[in-house]
This record gives C-alpha cells, sequence and structure tokens, in this order.
C-alpha cells in the first residue's frame, strides 16, 4: 500500500476521479512530484482534512461538483478543468496517476480556463432543467411514433403537437378508418402516456416558474426582452453570478454565440458562431431572441433602432444570433451589477 502520510511541500493537487477510486498527485511549489497515492470514495475527504491548504484540480465531470464543493469547505482552492484542456498535458501512455499529473499541473497554467463550481441551488434548479428538457424529448419522440403508426394504417394526421392532439382522438373513435383492434388500443394507451407525461412537465415548468418568482435576480433578468422564466433560471443555474468572465463578450462567447475564427498569415476569417458550451441556454437565448425579433415593439425599446438597421444588412436568420449574443452580453451586465436590470427607453415618457 502506498505511504499516505501528507507531505508538508504539497502546493498542488491533482485528483483524477473514478466511480470508487481516485488517483491523487501532488506536486511541490517547484512542480516536481512529490506524493502519488491512491483512495477510495470514503477516505478522499479525509486526506483532504488532514491536509496543508493547496490548490487541488479536477477534471470538470459526473461528481466533480460535490467533491469540489466538500473540498472547498476543507480550505483548499478548488479549480474545475475542462477535460479537453488536459489532455495536452498526459504525457506517454495513459494511466489513472498519469491523467492526474496532468491534471495538477494544468491547475498551476495561468492562462488556464476552468469551470465554476456550482451551488446545491444551482444543481437541483439545473437537474428541474434538464428533466423538462428530456421529458420534452420523449413527448416528440411519443407523438412521431404515434404518428408513424396511424401512417402504417394509411392515416395522415395534420402535423405539430397541438393539432395531433386534437386528430387523434377523432381517430381513435372512428370505426371505419381500418384500424386493428389491437392497434387501437395500443394507441389509446400511449395517448394516455402522453397525456401524463405532459401533465409531469406542466408540473416541473410550474415549479421553475415559481423559483423564478422567487429569485430577485431571476425577476432582474427576467426584464430583458426574450428572456422569461425558463431562460432566467436556466442561466442561474450554468452561470450562477457570472464572475468567472472578465467581460460580458466572454459570456456570449462560453455560449457559443460568437463567430468561429481561422486565422493565419496575417489573414483573418471568421466562420459561423462556434456553437460550443451550454447547447440548453444558447438553444433557449435564440428562441427568445426570435421571438424578440418578431414582436418587440421597436419604437418604445432601445433595441429597437440596433435591429432595424441590423435587419436591414443581414438576413434574418443572422440578425436572430446576433440579438441572442447581445442578450447573453445584457445578462452578464444584470448578473455581475447588484440591482441592475434592462430598463426601456420609451419616448411616450422621455
Amino acid at each position: 500500500m502506498p505511504q499516505r502520510n501528507m507531505p508538508r511541500s504539497a502546493a498542488v493537487y491533482g485528483i483524477d476521479i473514478g466511480k470508487n477510486i481516485f488517483h491523487v498527485v501532488g506536486l511541490g511549489s517547484d512542480g516536481t512530484v512529490v506524493q502519488k497515492v491512491r483512495f477510495r470514495r470514503d477516505t478522499l475527504l479525509q486526506f483532504f482534512e488532514r491536509a496543508t491548504p493547496a490548490v487541488v484540480g479536477m477534471e470538470s465531470c459526473a461528481g466533480s461538483q460535490w467533491i469540489a464543493r466538500k473540498i472547498q469547505a476543507l480550505g483548499h482552492r478548488v479549480r474545475l478543468i475542462p477535460a479537453q484542456f488536459v489532455k495536452p498535458y498526459v504525457k506517454s501512455n495513459k494511466s489513472d496517476i498519469i491523467d492526474a499529473e496532468a491534471i495538477a499541473e494544468a491547475a498551476t497554467r495561468p492562462t488556464m480556463r476552468f469551470a465554476a463550481i456550482k451551488s446545491e441551488e444551482q444543481a437541483d434548479l439545473q437537474a428541474l432543467h434538464r428533466v423538462r428538457d428530456q421529458m420534452i424529448g420523449t413527448r416528440t419522440r411519443l407523438i412521431n411514433q404515434m404518428r408513424a403508426f396511424c401512417l402504417e394504417y394509411g392515416i395522415a394526421l395534420r402535423q405539430g403537437a397541438g393539432l395531433f392532439k386534437l386528430d387523434l382522438p377523432q381517430t381513435l373513435e372512428d370505426l371505419s378508418n381500418g384500424l386493428s383492434g389491437a392497434m387501437r388500443k395500443l394507441l389509446t394507451d400511449l395517448f394516455n402516456d402522453l397525456r401524463q407525461l405532459e401533465q409531469r412537465i406542466a408540473d416541473v415548468t410550474r415549479e421553475i416558474e415559481a423559483i423564478a418568482n422567487r429569485e430577485d435576480v431571476a425577476r432582474r433578468l427576467m426584464t430583458i426582452p426574450g428572456i422569461g422564466a425558463l431562460g432566467a433560471t436556466a442561466l442561474l443555474a450554468a452561470v450562477g453570478n457570472g464572475r468567472q468572465f472578465q467581460k460580458a463578450r466572454d459570456l456570449a462567447a462560453w455560449l457559443g454565440l460568437v463567430p468561429r475564427e481561422y486565422s493565419t498569415g496575417g489573414k483573418q476569417k471568421l466562420l459561423g458562431i462556434s456553437k460550443r458550451g451550454n447547447r440548453y441556454v444558447r438553444k433557449l437565448l435564440v428562441h427568445g431572441a426570435r421571438s424578440c425579433f418578431r414582436h418587440l415593439d421597436r419604437t418604445r425599446d432601445r433595441l429597437g433602432n440596433w435591429l432595424d438597421g441590423l435587419q436591414a444588412r443581414m438576413h434574418p436568420n443572422k440578425a436572430v444570433v446576433a440579438l441572442a449574443a447581445k442578450m447573453a452580453r445584457i445578462v452578464w451586465v444584470v448578473l455581475t451589477k447588484p440591482g441592475a436590470l434592462y430598463e426601456r427607453r420609451d419616448p411616450a415618457f422621455a
């Protein structure tokens, strides 16, 4: 068994996370390896409880947020690193100890980008959004499956979830449409499943809206055009207070709403948006921007003139994404400035 006495010279620790086994590598202040040790889940925290406060790095993955909160509470500085940024530091063949050493080395780099540590409230809120999104996907698959079953009997139902829910009961009641008894029973059962699923979606949506109405920051985010209860709470769950970003554009870039760049030889080339980061939050912002683009009263809002100029010189889809990027920048200001909110400029009260 490896020696588990804590070396005082360790300044940085890298943890390779597993389900039950964790490998830890300690680096001295000069970057040399001073400790290599393996722990089970029940002894990992005991190790860091006895350790001198140091920098602790680990990959941002499933289970890392809980460990990060626990180790941070013991007085250490925890740094969560995206896995793709650790890979360049892996030397030679891959093993758990080599991964832990690479994580420790990556955690020392001054230009490294780290993921924010989420609170328990953020984790709970994000779980609600993940479950709701998963149920919406299940609802779509269920509707498509029932529609396909009907097509096998020559019955083409109208497009759209709302029209489908109107047409299917009429189809089931029509005994002359050629549906077999077994298929009619199966579709009835699936339609009941759809109703129960929609009820569950509505319950989770109401729970998210109640959280948005309680939280002051969420209410301030909802003053931004195109951001409602879903968007505001999703941003809070993913971004927190936003202080991990140095400027507003960093948040837009983290959400993948800025152009990709491929420049060489002094020639700059900008491509489409990068689509990095949290695709769920990006989707909500783009949908909100599309709604705002179509329905915003441009004569009474400060974004009106900007949107008019944007629409005059580019395709509407590009203008929608540009608006989503601007919304992300406004979000950063609201998150990082206490009491800040979006104020519409109304000429009638100027």
